[in-house]
């Protein structure tokens, strides 16, 4: 992470003990401040400095990817970028995250770890793994005045780097590799290097921001702009099955949850979880496929890999899919005003407690990861379930993906979500099928930087 030095504490106005001795920023001007900043100028986010990164190697690495991934890899090329999906052989989600080639036969990985460690040791191919978490620095720059700031920070044109594509680039004397991607759902990038670089990488941009605008992210606005920019992510959206999939290729050598179990650092989000919501304790509900979050496109069933048979029936008549869901102010207001009823009525669960429904609490040994799910309702039938509930500031709603039966999925049907995790006071409340993406800005794959002002010098 960063020296006790490092310009990224400048200006923050709360920190957060991410684990003993790390302090991370929680808040520089404000949540919500810092999450408006990507619809007109940008902002500048680090909590994906703790992304489990992991490179593998050697001859067999296309095949061993292409074994384990739902996706294709063969023309993978140095510039491009996969969303890389393991499933295990039910066809849920068991990690998902980004891949790209760095050498030849050299591929780097973002949030396939561990799971990917485990699949390397037991492949029986010509390929090494090595964990390089903590190795590499990861900026996030996201909004309509990104590039503009990157090409400020590096005094040369980056207008050729396309959506979902990465090179190398310098800035001052710093080699850099930008990559444009982002969870906003509009122009966004990454700039990774040596973590060694950091400060002085950091510096520059954060320079080169001022000057737009731009604002510092803290730690808690980080995960609000997921379910906004239509963007389904593990831990925010779904939990992983990782001690539930113990079977077919993650049955070896004891299996994949007894490697986890030696492994508590790695696996701490799934073993401290917390779930609240309706839904309950019901965790295959929870669980969810490719198909469930709109991600269909991504399975190839060109190649053997965890979870093929299952899929290739899923995709048939994927019973679910995913939506944005808009939820009713009276509904909600009705919710908050249960905590001034008085002694004799007993409130609900606090809905105004937190901006997004992700979160961490610290108060118990080791702490907890909450994992919220709510029902979603059809004529007294459940249809599918609600998570990564935030309040989006920018368009003064609240708002969450739903994964529901796809027959309810249509703009404008109105449908019913019970608040209230059992053994708490439950409520209905009104949730109406919106727009998905629900950011209506022109997105990041869309978006032609032509018509963005190129460097001069």
């Amino acid at each position: 992470m960063y020296s006790p030095n490092s310009p990224v504490y400048e200006g923050a106005t709360l920190l957060f003990a991410i684990r003993p001795g790390v302090l991370v920023p929680y808040e520089y001007t404000g949540y919500k401040d810092e999450i408006l900043a990507s619809k007109t100028t940008a902002w500048f986010g680090l909590s994906l400095m703790l992304s489990p990164v992991y490179d593998v190697k050697g001859p067999d690495v296309v095949k061993f990817l292409n074994s384990i991934c739902v996706n294709d890899f063969s023309n993978l090329g140095d510039k491009g970028i996969r969303h890389a999906v393991i499933c295990n052989e039910k066809g849920q989600i068991l990690t998902d995250g980004v891949v790209i080639k760095i050498a030849e036969d050299t591929f780097r990985t973002y949030w396939l770890n561990p799971p990917i460690d485990y699949l390397v040791k037991t492949s029986g191919m010509d390929v090494v793994g090595e964990d390089i978490t903590g190795k590499e620095y990861f900026i996030q720059i996201a909004g309509e005045k990104s590039l503009e700031i990157l090409e400020k920070a590096c005094e040369c044109d980056l207008h050729d780097i396309k959506f979902a594509t990465h090179r190398m680039a310098k800035m001052g004397n710093k080699d850099i590799r930008i990559i444009r991607l982002g969870m906003t759902g509009n122009l966004a990038y990454e700039v990774h290097g040596p973590i060694e670089d950091f400060d002085e990488v950091y510096q520059r941009i954060w320079e080169a921001g001022k000057s737009f605008g731009a604002k510092k992210l803290g730690f808690r606005a980080y995960c609000m702009s997921h379910t906004e920019g239509g963007f389904p992510n593990i831990h925010i959206h779904y939990p992983l099955p990782w001690f539930e999939s113990d079977e077919g290729r993650y049955a070896v050598d004891g299996g994949l949850s007894a490697y986890l179990k030696g492994r508590p650092d790695l696996a701490w989000y799934n073993m401290n979880r917390r779930l609240m919501g309706s839904v309950g304790d019901d965790l295959d509900v929870r669980f969810v496929t490719p198909y469930d979050v709109g991600w269909g496109h991504l399975v190839k069933f060109n190649h053997e890999f965890p979870g093929r048979k299952a899929l290739e029936k899923i995709a048939q008549n994927p019973p679910r899919t995913v939506v944005t869901l808009e939820w009713n102010a009276d509904d909600i207001a009705a919710v908050y005003a249960t905590q001034f009823r008085g002694r004799e009525v007993e409130p609900c669960e606090r809905i105004d407690a937190e901006p997004l429904d992700q979160y961490y609490l610290d108060n118990t040994a080791g702490g907890v990861f909450i994992y919220r799910a709510d029902w979603v309702m059809a004529n007294g039938k459940k249809v599918g379930i609600s998570t990564g509930r935030i309040c989006s500031y920018y368009y003064n709603r609240m708002i969450s993906l739903g994964f529901i039966d796809r027959q309810y999925a249509e703009v404008g049907k109105e449908l019913t979500l019970i608040w209230g995790t059992p053994g708490t006071p439950q409520k209905e409340i009104r949730v109406k099928v919106a727009r998905y993406p629900y950011i209506d800005l022109v997105r990041n794959e869309h978006r032609d930087v032509e018509t963005i002002p190129r460097y001069r010098k």
